[in-house]
């Protein structure tokens, strides 16, 4: 005797839907490698005025001297590195949120700047370079003399 059996296509593509919703969010909630050993994208500030471009990275907790800051053909560079705490080792961890290891942020001003005139300060864990623009593009004022 033979059995018919309804197949019903919602119900599979729900369940399809179901089992792809539970992969991004055990994704999301399991630790992985994603967290850990990729470089992630610094966030920067970067305003400009007259004279000068300012750009400012919050880094909270990283050491100056294991940032590099480069610029070549007018192309900023930031990297770095926040490494791993290994002072809980031994520890049963909940919750790990706060990343780790290698980043770097790269952007291109707009002017030509005096490389050898940037001022770089690390306060609060904010790092700040004030990157003066060179001579040639800063806007000239011209006085017009009356009569």
């Amino acid at each position: 005797m033979r059995m018919v059996v309804r197949r019903d296509p919602l119900f599979r593509e729900m369940a399809a839907w179901r089992n792809a919703m539970d992969r991004l969010f055990n994704e999301l909630t399991e630790p992985s490698e994603y967290w850990t050993d990729r470089p992630w994208a610094l966030a920067l500030d970067v305003a400009e005025t007259e004279e000068e471009f300012v750009v400012k990275a919050s880094l909270p907790g990283i050491n100056p001297d294991d940032l590099e800051i480069t610029l070549t053909d007018n192309v900023l560079t930031i990297k770095g590195e926040v490494r791993e705490s290994k002072d809980l080792e031994e520890a049963t961890w909940h919750l790990r949120e706060r990343r780790y290891g290698t980043f770097q942020r790269s952007i291109t001003l707009s002017t030509p700047v005096d490389a050898d005139k940037i001022d770089a300060s690390y306060t609060d864990g904010v790092l700040t370079l004030r990157i003066p623009k060179v001579e040639e593009v800063k806007p000239k004022r011209i006085s017009v003399k009356a009569g």
